[in-house]
């Protein structure tokens, strides 16, 4: 079982930065898939950022260039910094861990960017 705690979400102004936190209660240390996605109200969850099983960060294209993924195994934590936010990237935050068969979300985080 891994418990997964969203931390760093707020409000910024657009061109500003976040950095969000992902800190992992139990093992990361084998993982299929580890990192974020965003959802707003009345979308589906949307894909933002993630290490692959063989370390590879992957970046959905409208982020690439302005997030970078990265991650501490032994704080269990992965860190999403978030640079030249647009009002568009207003959100809630979801870490997301795959150990198959299993599937863990934290509880999401709000990130506000305004214009």
């Amino acid at each position: 079982q891994v418990q997964l705690v969203e931390s760093g979400g707020g409000l910024v102004q657009a061109g500003g930065s976040l950095r969000l936190s992902c800190a992992a209660a139990g093992s990361i240390s084998s993982f299929n898939f580890m990192g974020w996605y965003r959802q707003t109200p009345g979308e589906q969850r949307e894909f933002v950022a993630g290490f692959s099983s063989d370390g590879k960060a992957n970046y959905a294209d409208s982020m690439k260039g302005r997030f970078a993924i990265s991650r501490d195994n032994a704080k269990n934590t992965v860190y999403l910094q978030m640079n030249s936010l647009k009002p568009e990237d207003t959100a809630v935050y979801y870490c997301r861990v795959r150990k198959l068969p299993s599937d863990y979300w934290g509880q999401g985080t709000q990130v506000t960017v305004s214009s």
